[in-house]
């Protein structure tokens, strides 16, 4: 029997892959399966080459538990181990130092195992004591046992094992029992050796009998040893590629289309990503990728190696060039990482564009489906932006699909004003919206549909994009003011008219929380709404950029500014303006004057300041006048506001107006609705 201490310069390493794998221990099955693989791929491989003349037998790895023994076996029947051998790859760890290990990967377990092939060792996260029985392929090889309890100690000595391969025995310790279940070592092979390219047996099929489920005399195998992606694309079929989405996402909708990745300069790459239907909750889902290393999963945190957003797609990547113990800050900065990324953008753009090309009817009746995807990758990558704006597609209200360059040569002749900028109209709701849209597209104008939740951020990409471009939402304004043309015609009101229309109907604005109205005019079509109510385009997109990212509150606290807008040319308002100057005007007029000499002489007085410093007699005199103004300011908004309230018409023009914009609510439209009643 050979005894001896583990060559490793800190005292004691156990304690301290206790300590600091602790929270990734389940890692532990993943390395001992994974090095088992190894072993038998290595077999298999010296038997191809001729180095190995024996009978290969079955190969396959075995993870066995016996709860009453507490124990958990691994067991392969690859190439084995001499004791040379375990004196070299067990026996001695190449280990820097105690202190600088610690400091340097303390927060990362996978690190640790990695850095260090300790792919063995993380056995004793779990295991109060491991043995290793094996035998090696090598002639006249003696089979060997070897035996540690988790202090530097360990005992080796022959053994009778007659099979070829390795045993690694774990007595499992009281704080982890958990891993003598065979329900939770099924689980864990089933998330990190589920595609190993060697059968994985752990337990027995069951089935139903006699009320339960019972263990019949079938090895349960656990893996798939020849997954889809490992395949070319040729020998497969749209059935296969399905079969496999479900077997990743059971119950799932079926996805959209895949991309079959398969690269092998300057890196070897191998996957499928899937496309999902996204729904209208849109939410960056991590954990949709899976990330294999030959076969083994390393993670299904991905963020390095798939772009961000990618994230929303679903599948496989494999490749050997990223390691097995893999860590977040090692993704982040490799380069051949970094590669691999933009090989996938470029892929995925590529297979979107032949998509469009292949079927461009197909790619539309899927495009509400996979736009939002398409929207955050053009905002978030620049070259996947700049492949994008070939199949990128807008869909405007009558549901008919363009490409951006389409679009922009269909409504470049109409939608062009008088400053040589190409506006684009936009909806987010078609039916809130009716009123304008019939506006618009009564002028022969188009209008787009925008109704996605990252639309308000995409607009704003387009305006970069398009040369000579402005997005514009068709409420946002009244749409003479929406697209300019140089043969506009001015609102035709007196100063009189103006300021008795303004009062009028100022004076009847509900008070609405968080809501300020400004009155304004325009020679609108006779044919036009005769009010109508828009919100300013500028702050409408601060306001819902603020409500979906932090720090904007500076926006989202701001009032609501409404513009109430008068079409002058409305049959409606013309009664209106000329009954309230016949009404009003004689009361109305000598105020007006009032006014306007008042503020005539505090003009002239102003002037006669010198250095802006007034004498007493000159500040009195100016008081003197602002009050005049402002009491004559308000007897006349009385005039007109006394007038207004028997005049049902103003406050039924308004209510029809909020109610058009989904404003009228509460009170204020239990009145309109009596009122209508009354009217009829």
């Amino acid at each position: 029997m050979q005894k001896g201490t583990i060559g490793v310069t800190t005292e004691n390493i156990f304690p301290v892959i206790k300590k600091f794998l602790y929270s990734d221990h389940e890692i532990f099955l993943r390395e001992l399966v994974s090095n088992a693989v190894d072993a038998t791929q290595k077999i298999r491989t010296l038997a191809s080459f001729g180095e190995y003349k024996g009978e290969l037998g079955k190969l396959d790895v075995r993870v066995t538990i016996d709860k009453e023994a507490g124990t958990l076996t691994v067991s392969d029947h690859g190439i084995g181990m001499t004791a040379d051998d375990i004196n070299k790859y067990i026996n001695q760890i190449a280990f820097s130092g105690a202190e600088e290990f610690l400091e340097k990967y303390k927060d990362n377990a996978n690190s640790i195992i990695g850095h260090f092939g300790l792919g063995f060792y993380s056995a004793f996260m779990v295991a109060k004591k491991v043995e290793i029985r094996s035998l090696s392929y090598k002639e006249g090889a003696e089979a060997v046992r070897w035996e540690c309890d988790g202090s530097p100690e360990y005992t080796m000595e022959p053994t009778d094992k007659t099979e070829r391969g390795t045993d690694i025995i774990l007595y499992i310790d009281d704080d982890n029992k958990e891993f003598l279940e065979q329900s939770r070592i099924d689980a864990l092979l089933r998330k990190y050796c589920r595609f190993l390219p060697v059968p994985v047996i752990s337990g027995k099929e069951q089935e139903w009998k006699d009320g339960k489920m019972v263990d019949t005399d079938r090895d349960k195998v656990i893996n798939s040893t020849e997954p889809i992606w490992m395949k070319k694309p040729a020998d497969l079929t749209r059935e296969d590629y399905l079969k496999f989405y479900q077997d990743l996402y059971p119950g799932q909708e079926e996805p959209l289309f895949w991309i079959h990745l398969n690269v092998d300069y300057p890196f070897t790459l191998t996957g499928i990503l899937f496309f999902p239907k996204i729904k209208n909750n849109f939410e960056i889902t991590k954990n949709r990728i899976q990330l294999y290393c030959n076969q083994v999963f390393v993670t299904d945190s991905v963020e390095g190696v798939v772009p961000e957003f990618l994230m929303l797609l679903q599948g496989v990547i494999d490749s050997p060039d990223i390691p097995l113990n893999v860590s977040r800050s090692y993704l982040q900065s490799d380069s051949s990482v970094k590669k691999i990324s933009t090989y996938i953008t470029k892929k995925v753009s590529a297979r979107l564009d032949e998509l469009f090309k292949e079927s461009r009817q197909d790619f539309e009746a899927k495009w509400d489906d996979i736009k939002i995807f398409i929207q955050y990758g053009m905002l978030t990558d620049t070259k996947f932006c700049d492949a994008a704006m070939n199949f990128c597609l807008l869909k405007d209200v009558q549901g008919k699909y363009f490409t951006i360059d389409e679009y922009k040569k269909l409504i470049e002749p109409e939608q062009t004003d008088k400053d040589g900028n190409i506006i684009f109209l936009y909806a987010t709701d078609r039916e809130a919206q009716y009123n304008y849209i019939q506006s618009a597209e009564s002028r022969g104008y188009n209008v787009l549909i925008m109704d996605g939740q990252l639309d308000n951020h995409f607009v704003g990409l387009l305006e970069q994009k398009i040369e000579k471009s402005r997005f514009v939402r068709v409420d946002s304004d009244v749409i003479d003011n929406l697209i300019v043309k140089d043969n506009r015609k001015e609102a035709d009101l007196t100063p009189l008219q103006r300021n008795i229309m303004t009062s009028l109907f100022r004076s009847q604005l509900p008070k609405m929380q968080n809501a300020q109205f400004l009155v304004t005019f325009e020679a609108l079509s006779a044919n036009d709404a005769p009010i109508v109510i828009t919100l300013n385009e500028f702050m409408r997109r601060m306001k819902d950029m603020a409500a979906m990212q932090p720090g904007m509150d500076i926006y989202g606290n701001l009032p609501d500014n409404y513009n109430l807008v008068v079409n002058t040319e409305h049959p409606l308002i013309v009664r209106l303006r000329d009954e309230s100057q016949n009404n009003l005007g004689d009361q109305v007029s000598p105020l007006e004057k009032k006014i306007d000499d008042s503020n005539s002489l505090i003009t002239e007085l102003r002037a006669a300041i010198k250095d802006g410093k007034p004498t007493a007699e000159q500040e009195k005199q100016q008081q003197e006048l602002e009050a005049d103004v402002a009491k004559a300011r308000a007897d006349e908004e009385k005039i007109i506001a006394d007038y207004a309230v028997n005049t049902p018409l103003v406050s039924q023009l308004i209510d029809l107006a909020l109610l058009g914009n989904g404003l009228l609510k509460g009170e204020a439209l239990s009145k309109f609705i009596r009122r209508s009643v009354d009217l009829l």
